[in-house]
């Protein structure tokens, strides 16, 4: 009997009640599958239809190779009597390999007696497996992605991840390997990852197949492209995207809303977009504007766009037991639901209960109320917050959705959620969508997804985790990233010491890809309605002029200095959709064979030509920072030009964010400040 079973593109082993499929998935990529018992299923969870590739197949014996491009995988197989078990058994390793003969990636070896298990099953009541993964660990690689986690972390070799979203974490399972090769585990479930010292090792609580795909590149952007190809390109950034967005929790009423962007334009600041937040509905689940404090929402739309300005309105995928779509919605099976006690899931504001953006069906009946109480007004970008989403406990295995239960297929919930509303928008004859959203999982992109980082506090230590969580997200294939300015928990308007963090983090959020003011400032206010009953407070002031003179002057000038790069932003946007390369890059993204930028936490690169030194101390006037080898820096500030391959201590007073420019380029930022 033949050990191998090989078709035009793949090689299919089965020993010992096991499938292991390995197919070219892309160029210099393939997509490994192993099935327990029966054949492996075609799952889509992320990954797209790939390209044809031709690819070149050997089999010699026991020992099987495929080569796509760059990449080769091997396939060991063993099998015959064993002694401690009394009959005969079989196995198949796996490992991969580069163009030279290097091994990137090698499954967990038996271990001699030990007999350990790289692709270990675990059977679960009603027919899932509990799966983990072990791979060889490679001695000296640094690895980069995964997504949002709130911490400065920037090398991820030594860490361990809940695969498993949150308020203010988003779990995208992709890593790259500085030693050349990206490793998506393309598995919705809950789970873990660990890249320890002695194994890597990935985990599904609950799950029917082994899923993994790998590719080989030479630098990041070359893999950065192959996961686009595999898992889909973001679209072109609409030109309100390039901008200032200016947002607070919460303008309440239409009036204040105009009144703010009418100020704007009174004082020459540039403003792309504005925000209703959440709230302006009667009850969670309306989806629509309530009448007392929004009476013509269409000819606020209207007045917004004669200045040019977009309006952006928050949807939450919550339902209160009390709005006026919970029965039809509940009836027609359009929410999640929950295993075990109540059929409640969120407290806030009263009792609530999830969409479920998994079925095709709630997305259609969903957008269908969207559409005809938001995007036929002329409102064409949304805020899809909670998309997590986030249960007022995390009981992961408490949930059921459409497709499948949390615990198997929890993660791909933001991507649902985001594919309603492109999906929708599309359909109604938008073509360019872009839509903020609070998490993300592989494949979101595609979706117009423009991840923000959450609910976090307005502290230093949270403003310098966002550097980290912005170069991971590009590395994990969302080249769209934001953050609320100044936090979004606390901070008082007239507070020195949170000025000076606004002032920084405003700084830091004008080199991010979108450029977005928001947060809970205080004191709040109460909010009732004409008859008394109770509406969600608004926070204090959160605009340009809400902190003081001297703040004013800095933050107008940063805007107006966004607003002179939107020729070379706009460029970055482009290459992104075009080759998914991120517009946040590591210092190692960029100069990959410069060693000191491998572990560079604190700065970063806008496009291939700005380096970005945020200041993260309270009340600095200085910081130290690195300029890589290889280029000539210039100080946008000063004008003076630096050589490359040195550390640079830079003065940074509160007006002044430390920016060099790579080789005099982009020229049109030259002069700005």
């Amino acid at each position: 009997m033949d050990t191998f079973e090989v078709a035009e593109d793949s090689i299919t082993w089965r020993g010992d009640g096991e499938t292991v499929v390995v197919q070219a998935w892309g160029r210099d990529s393939l997509r490994v599958r192993s099935s327990p018992s029966g054949e492996v299923a075609d799952t889509d969870f992320a990954l797209l239809e790939p390209r044809r590739v031709d690819v070149d197949i050997e089999v010699d014996g026991e020992v099987a190779t495929l080569v796509n491009g760059e990449i080769t995988a091997v396939l060991r197989a063993w099998g015959g009597f064993e002694e401690q078990r009394g009959h005969d058994s079989f196995g198949c390793a796996l490992e991969f390999r580069d163009t030279n003969g290097r091994t990137l990636l090698r499954e967990l070896g038996a271990g001699g007696s030990l007999k350990l298990a790289a692709r270990e099953f675990r059977p679960l009541n009603g027919g899932a497996h509990r799966l983990r993964a072990a791979f060889e660990p490679n001695p000296g690689e640094k690895l980069y992605g995964m997504g949002q986690y709130q911490q400065d972390l920037l090398d991820l070799k030594g860490a361990t991840f809940e695969l498993a979203h949150r308020n203010s974490q988003a779990s995208i399972p992709f890593v790259v390997s500085s030693d050349g090769y990206g490793f998506l585990w393309h598995n919705p479930a809950i789970g873990t990852a660990t890249f320890a010292a002695n194994r890597t090792e990935w985990t599904a609580e609950a799950t029917e197949q082994l899923d993994y795909w790998i590719t080989v590149g030479s630098t990041p952007a070359r893999i950065s492209a192959a996961y686009a190809d595999a898992t889909g390109h973001a679209p072109v950034m609409p030109e309100y995207g390039l901008g200032y967005w200016q947002s607070k929790l919460r303008y309440w009423n239409q009036e204040q809303l105009l009144e703010v962007a009418r100020e704007h334009k009174r004082r020459g600041l540039p403003l792309d977009v504005i925000v209703a937040d959440f709230f302006h509905w009667p009850k969670m689940g309306d989806f629509r504007f309530e009448d007392e404090f929004w009476p013509d929402p269409e000819a606020m739309v209207a007045e917004l766009k004669e200045m040019g300005v977009e309006p952006m309105v928050s949807i939450w995928p919550q339902v209160s037991v009390e709005s006026e779509n919970f029965a039809m919605l509940k009836k027609d099976n359009l929410l999640v639901r929950t295993e075990r006690g109540m059929d409640v899931q969120m407290g806030f504001q009263g009792p609530s209960v999830f969409l479920d953006p998994t079925n095709p069906r709630t997305r259609e009946a969903v957008w269908e109320l969207c559409k005809r109480n938001y995007h036929d007004l002329g409102i064409r970008v949304f805020w899809l917050d909670e998309a997590e989403p986030e249960y007022g406990v995390y009981d992961f295995d408490n949930y059921r959705y459409h497709a499948g239960p949390n615990a198997q297929v929890g993660n791909l919930y933001p991507q649902a959620f985001s594919r309603m509303f492109y999906e929708g928008q599309r359909a109604a004859g938008q073509e360019a969508v872009v839509n903020l959203v609070r998490c993300a999982w592989a494949g979101s992109q595609r979706y117009g997804a423009l991840v923000w980082s959450g609910d976090i506090h307005s502290t230093f230590a949270d403003l310098r985790s966002q550097i980290t969580v912005g170069i991971h997200m590009g590395v994990a294939g969302i080249p769209w990233f934001t953050t609320d300015i100044g936090g979004f928990h606390a901070g008082r308007i007239d507070d020195p010491d949170f000025r000076d963090l606004l002032v920084r983090w405003f700084q830091f959020g004008a080199f991010c890809p979108v450029m977005r003011m928001h947060g809970h400032r205080q004191p709040s206010e109460p909010i009732r309605a004409a008859d008394g009953t109770a509406r969600q407070e608004t926070g204090a002031p959160n605009e340009l002029w809400s902190f003081g003179e001297e703040v004013y002057e800095i933050l107008a000038r940063y805007v107006r200095l966004r607003e002179a790069m939107r020729p070379y932003t706009r460029r970055l946007m482009r290459e992104a959709h075009e080759t998914g390369r991120p517009v946040m890059r590591g210092m190692f993204y960029e100069f990959p064979d410069d060693d000191a930028c491998a572990d560079l936490a604190d700065q970063y690169m806008f496009g291939p030509d700005v380096l970005v030194a945020p200041v993260v101390e309270p009340h600095a006037t200085g910081r130290r920072l690195y300029l890589p080898e290889g280029a000539r820096w210039t100080d946008l500030h000063t004008g003076i030009e630096r050589e490359g391959g040195q550390w640079l201590a830079v003065d940074a007073p509160s007006e002044r964010i430390p920016v060099f420019l790579r080789d005099g380029a982009p020229a049109e930022l030259t002069g700005t400040i």
